[in-house]
């Protein structure tokens, strides 16, 4: 994705909390010489080297699994809070805009063996669940209920380059606390979280 320089982030740390939190991304590759895209949950792990990877799983009745072909590189897309941005907020004339978090990963993707699967199925829900009243865990699942694991493929994929897109008003830190006080009045949620973001990056 094309980020101005000033927009880029590269501070590795703050990526990762944003993937953790914002997990669920649009996993892209191509089908049938087209792209094709499915939106999951891909969640940022470990592998048994320590290096950072993606882990995730699709059903297989989506044509996207029966492409998959280990060392495939494939693009991962997750989206943060946005916002649009109001030239009126500005002290001179100009064009409104938008404000936007963006995290684009290239990898390789390599297939999940089925206990390898169940692993990754045991952490993502008790990383979820954890919300629950009445949590929900995978060791209580019924086999009947558990044979839906033969439904799905499992993979992870090896990250091998992360382009991250912060934009926020940068070359506007003059009129950082207008915009972000005209941002926290709107009933909008994710103008509100760029407001946040904005200050976070003003400190």
């Amino acid at each position: 994705m094309h980020i101005p320089h000033q927009y880029r982030n590269e501070n590795l740390d703050e990526v990762k909390d944003f993937l953790k939190n914002n997990s669920f991304g649009i996993l892209v590759n191509q089908v049938d010489g087209k792209p094709w895209a499915t939106h999951i949950p891909l969640e940022l792990d470990k592998d048994e080297n320590g290096n950072a990877i993606l882990v995730g799983h699709i059903a297989k009745a989506n044509p996207q699994g029966s492409s998959f072909k280990n060392e495939q590189e494939v693009l991962c897309i997750f989206n943060g809070p946005h916002s649009y941005v109001s030239s009126s907020w500005y002290k001179k004339e100009a064009v409104p805009t938008w404000n936007y978090v963006a995290v684009h990963i290239y990898g390789s993707l390599k297939i999940l063996d089925e206990e390898a699967v169940l692993a990754a199925l045991h952490t993502l829900v008790d990383k979820y669940e954890v919300q629950s009243e009445k949590p929900v865990s995978i060791n209580n699942l019924s086999k009947n209920t558990m044979h839906q694991l033969k439904g799905i493929i499992g993979f992870q994929i090896s990250i091998n380059e992360i382009q991250a897109a912060y934009k926020l008003s940068q070359g506007r830190a003059h009129e950082h606390q207008r915009i972000i006080e005209e941002l926290e009045k709107t009933e909008d949620s994710g103008s509100k979280e760029i407001a946040k973001l904005m200050k976070t990056q003003s400190t």
